[in-house]
């Protein structure tokens, strides 16, 4: 249940209705999650390693129920996101896969720890351009999800797909 009085219901659902209380500011909100899932050119399945670690991070109910388009497609089920949920032991996931996880535990908690070691690994397994990428996104994941877990809201009834 959101944590403040929804607007009239616009049809697009609570993940969005709220934020209407000041549209300028949504419409900035959505074109940064729409320049980010546009543009990525990181792998779904490791844009999603990212974005899911995050959304458990958040508590977001909302990111939590959203799932990537053409998951089958890109050999993600419900036991990637599992595996993404222990990416620390996972055997599954590939490096540049745990790699993501990690670069968005570290930057959701303990960005500061992100240590010369820490850097060395990531920057051994991804191109500069990969690492910008990668931050945007997860700045993007932490944000927009943090505002959606702090309100409240109820993700809508299709689920979001990106």
């Amino acid at each position: 249940m959101a944590r403040i009085e929804l607007p009239p219901p616009s049809g697009m659902g609570e993940h969005v209705d709220w934020s209407l209380h000041r549209t300028p500011m949504a419409v900035g909100m959505g074109q940064l999650s729409e320049a980010v899932y546009g543009n990525t050119q990181l792998p779904v399945r490791e844009r999603e390693a990212a974005r899911w670690t995050i959304a458990l991070i958040n508590h977001c109910e909302v990111c939590q129920d959203t799932r990537a388009k053409d998951a089958t497609a890109h050999q993600i089920d419900e036991g990637f996101y599992a595996e993404v949920a222990g990416w620390a032991t996972s055997e599954v996931l590939t490096t540049r896969e745990r790699l993501a996880a990690e670069f968005a535990q570290r930057f959701a908690l303990d960005h500061q720890g992100m240590d010369d070691e820490f850097w060395a690994r990531l920057r051994a397994a991804f191109a500069d351009d990969e690492v910008a990428d990668l931050t945007m996104c997860c700045g993007m994941f932490l944000g927009l999800g943090r505002a959606l877990a702090v309100v409240g809201v109820a993700p809508p009834d299709e689920r979001i797909l990106v």
